[in-house]
């Protein structure tokens, strides 16, 4: 192993030694609210073990226990532990619930993740937690994430309470990060006057959608792109039109998708910093043995504020297409690899806070240069001491 960069060592009280800019060093910052009597383990102490459990592939409060006493010893040195027990799984669930400040492990992750590199391109939407939802209410509560596309990480994640309450609260998240010389993307819900503003005077861009909750504007685009059938004796109107398209074949599936771009609604459209209105296609086909046996055509309308000085339509399709990786690089993992919908978390804050530490998880992962997650928690499984150095000293490569 080598280091990456010099690296500014701290040693903790129990002889742990650490970087100071460290998921280890942000721990020992956090707030615990219980007495010190009775307090058999520190917070730093559990959510570490949280945190490691998570990344050798534990999920679950049980899970997560059972892993901890069957690595009893290794654990005990690691962290440099007094006592050589490890904490019940009841112990997890109530620190989750009642202990850790919700907003203090949101703004811990938000500012790990910014340090580092950087992609250009933030993904904002939505995400049901469906593991806090109660048995006498079907709608589960939602968090609102700013997300690094490129560099896989959570920049910044509010909680929304119902998805509506994503439009007031998309600001919010929009302060947590920084702005200038960022191009956001995000659905039809996120195109909104102020939130385009906001970012326009942050000094970045923006590509989003149009659909019905902004009528006038998409009637207008709409009817801008509409084929012509002039009159005999009547030209067609000239237009600035610029087209790109673009072909991706893969799992059985060809996706043909053409962009249209046009700065003729700039002027009297009324949007804030609007620089090009578009028109994407999606024409998507399935084959099976040589054969075409589905068809399915989409059309989207939208806006963007980046100039034909800036970005050409091949780019224009690139940074569109580049938002769905919230859905493949965030949600899916959280869900799928994470379990974290299946896993029924409804005490107190278990569910929102868990939400946090799986970014945070899904972040450490990328950081250490693994593109599968699923693939990374069974090397962590089997190499425990470089998930521990993982979060004490996160520039040493691995």
């Amino acid at each position: 192993m080598q280091y990456s960069r010099k690296l500014e060592r701290e040693i903790s009280e129990n002889g742990i030694e650490f970087d100071m800019g460290s998921v280890y060093a942000r721990l020992n910052k956090l707030t615990d609210i219980r007495k010190a009597k009775g307090k058999r383990y520190s917070l730093t102490v559990i959510l570490m073990i949280i945190l490691m459990a998570k990344l050798c592939g534990e999920d679950t409060a049980m899970g997560i226990a059972d892993w901890a006493k069957n690595r009893q010893a290794e654990l005990v040195r690691m962290l440099c532990l007094k006592r050589s027990t490890m904490p019940n799984h009841n112990t997890y669930r109530r620190l989750l619930a009642y202990v850790v400040y919700q907003e203090e492990i949101e703004r811990l992750v938000g500012e790990h993740n910014q340090e580092g590199e950087h992609g250009e391109i933030y993904a904002l939407d939505g995400k049901a937690i469906r593991g806090v939802r109660k048995k006498d209410d079907p709608i589960p509560e939602y968090v609102l994430s700013v997300y690094d596309v490129k560099q896989g990480k959570v920049m910044s994640q509010v909680e929304v309470g119902r998805k509506e309450n994503e439009i007031s609260k998309a600001p919010e998240a929009l302060k947590l990060v920084k702005i200038s010389g960022k191009v956001f993307t995000g659905d039809a819900m996120h195109t909104q006057k102020r939130l385009s503003l906001q970012i326009l005077e942050g000094q970045g861009g923006f590509v989003f959608p149009v659909k019905e909750n902004q009528e006038k504007l998409l009637k207008n685009i709409q009817a801008l792109f509409a084929p012509e059938y002039p009159k005999p004796g009547f030209g067609k109107i000239q237009t600035d039109f610029q087209t790109a398209q673009k072909v991706n074949k893969g799992h059985g599936r060809l996706e043909v998708r053409t962009i249209q771009t046009s700065e003729m609604l700039n002027s009297y459209s009324g949007w804030p910093g609007l620089a090009q209105v578009y028109r994407l296609e999606r024409e998507i086909q399935w084959w099976r043995s040589g054969t075409c046996y589905r068809t399915s055509c989409e059309v989207e309308f939208g806006i963007t504020s980046l100039s034909r000085k800036k970005v050409s339509p091949v780019q224009l399709l690139e940074i569109r297409r580049a938002h769905w990786g919230i859905e493949t690089g965030l949600h899916y993992r959280r869900d799928v690899t994470l379990k974290e919908d299946a896993i029924r978390m409804t005490i107190g804050n278990t569910g929102i806070i868990m939400a946090s530490i799986n970014n945070l998880v899904l972040a450490l992962i990328r950081q250490a240069k693994f593109n599968n997650a699923a693939q990374a928690r069974r090397w962590f499984a089997a190499n425990l001491s470089r998930a521990f150095t993982l979060l004490t000293t996160p520039s040493l490569l691995l």
